[in-house]
């Protein structure tokens, strides 16, 4: 397929087939008609003696300051100069792609008033791979990301920085290079550029890719933990969850069934006297479930935000430009908190069955070792699961509670949705890493369990396993195991799709 820049509409999958080149995108004639009749609009109004905020006047507390058509390229230039005031290590370049790529689909929807030759600049930086550096502090998340943003948008005048593969170079010389001039911006393209929440949006659509296989392994880890620990299927049985019908929970507990499906493992002991399991084991369609409400909730209004125009003011007419507040980051701000919180109970309870499998419960040895004493087994990796699900509560803290007035009080209340979103991607990796060692642990308990098999996709993931991290009969160092296992993780090498 080939996607339509400010004519069709993107998804999760959509974005990132254009950021990984597998989907080819173009701005088609309607999408060049809209660029250019909101140019023209914007033209007009800068020619006229009507104040209109951010074509004539200044911005910010200055907005009722004209200014002159003679002054309008040196105060774009001004704008994204004097707003490229970020801080701390860049962000990945893939966010930074996604930015890219996110905002061109805005500024084509023809409400901006941007130049085309703005837009095609854009798009050859995404074409030859020269992605703008982004420092990852400095944005409050409510006039849009507006540090972030000019920083993305410096190397348009020959300033700041690129990604060149993996290195990063100074703009002027990268565009050099590329046979590129630097360009001037004309009146309004400074606004239109720096606001917006593409720093927020692009860290929600990276956490989301993340987070979904992420939601699928934790029901694959729950599955090889109740494996190991021999408990009951029945707490996933269809007509419980009917009765309770949250989609989420529904969805993981079909999901648990047919992890389970043919398992011997789980048939050798249908007859034991046990009468039900601890809650990280029987509750994991009601945790794991909650997980996936908030993961499509904030999808849906991602995607939501990666079709919507978030600059300010809004050209809407030859006469009218509405100044409002679509670039305040809070609807993506508030959601990002949730599946935050989500993410961090998803390690949360990872961590209660890593605990369990060692307790020595249930026919399993105590430390998953049978030679305890002079061996320690398993005991200290759930050392590095409960600081990982301690630090990620740490991260819970939900910066769209706080607001911290700026600009002069004109900006007085921002959404902080730029921290959420990046601490929302903080958890992920650490959850990623509790998942790790929760495998590892399970898998040795599912070696206590022979020769009973399990169902197809829990010994495809338990042969994974041991093609790297061996059983563990006697001390050995397990860091190398560890980091293994998480790279794993990471690659997404795990099955998690069922039937």
């Amino acid at each position: 397929m080939t996607f339509r820049y400010g004519v069709d509409r993107l998804n999760l999958d959509i974005v990132n087939g254009i950021a990984d080149g597998s989907i080819e995108a173009e701005l088609c004639q309607e999408a060049l008609d809209k660029i250019n009749n909101s140019r023209q609009r914007v033209d007009k109004m800068a020619a006229s003696d009507k104040a209109v905020y951010g074509i004539n006047t200044g911005f910010g507390p200055l907005c009722d300051t004209q200014v002159s058509p003679e002054e309008t390229k040196l105060l774009q230039k001004n704008l994204l100069i004097t707003h490229a005031v970020g801080v701390g290590n860049p962000i990945a370049k893939s966010i930074s792609k996604l930015m890219l790529i996110t905002k061109v689909h805005a500024l084509s929807q023809g409400f901006s008033g941007i130049r085309l030759q703005v837009v095609e600049r854009m798009l050859k930086f995404i074409e030859l791979d020269i992605i703008p550096v982004v420092p990852e502090q400095g944005s409050v998340g409510a006039s849009g990301d507006l540090a972030p943003l000019s920083h993305l948008f410096l190397p348009l005048l020959g300033e700041g920085e690129f990604w060149v593969g993996d290195e990063i170079q100074p703009a002027a010389k990268v565009l050099s290079d590329n046979n590129l001039e630097a360009m001037d911006l004309d009146s309004k393209e400074g606004l239109a550029l720096i606001n917006g929440t593409q720093f927020i949006l692009s860290h929600a659509i990276t956490g989301l890719t993340k987070m979904r296989y992420l939601l699928d392994l934790a029901d694959v880890a729950g599955a090889m933990s109740i494996e190991g620990m021999q408990g009951s299927e029945q707490p996933f049985r269809e007509e419980l969850h009917a009765i309770r019908a949250f989609e989420g929970n529904i969805a993981v507990a079909k999901r648990m069934r047919r992890l389970f499906k043919d398992s011997q493992n789980m048939a050798d002991h249908e007859e034991c006297d046990r009468v039900q399991d601890p809650y990280s084991l029987r509750c994991i369609p009601q945790v794991h479930g909650a997980s996936r409400n908030a993961f499509n909730h904030l999808k849906e209004l991602a995607e939501t935000e990666m079709n919507s125009v978030t600059d300010n003011p809004i050209v809407i007419s030859e006469e009218e430009a509405i100044s409002g507040g679509s670039f305040h980051g809070q609807p993506l701000a508030m959601v990002l908190d949730y599946a935050s919180i989500a993410a961090a109970e998803l390690g949360n309870i990872s961590d209660r069955r890593c605990y369990l499998l060692l307790e020595g419960l249930h026919g399993l040895p105590r430390l998953l070792t049978t030679s305890g004493g002079l061996n320690s087994g398993m005991m200290i990796p759930q050392y590095t699961t409960a600081a990982l699900v301690t630090e990620n509560k740490s991260l819970c803290f939900p910066p769209s509670a706080d607001s911290v007035p700026t600009s002069m009080g004109q900006e007085d209340h921002v959404s902080m949705g730029s921290i959420s979103g990046r601490k929302f991607n903080q958890i992920l990796g650490n959850l990623e890493k509790i998942f790790a060692i929760e495998l590892m642990y399970a898998a040795q308990a599912v070696d206590f369990r022979r020769p009973n098999t399990c169902s197809d996709i829990i010994e495809q993931n338990h042969a994974l396993i041991r093609t790297k991290v061996a059983k563990l009969e006697e001390d050995r160092l397990l860091k190398p195991d560890i980091d293994a296992m998480v790279e794993f993780v990471k690659s997404q090498a795990f099955t998690v799709t069922v039937n």
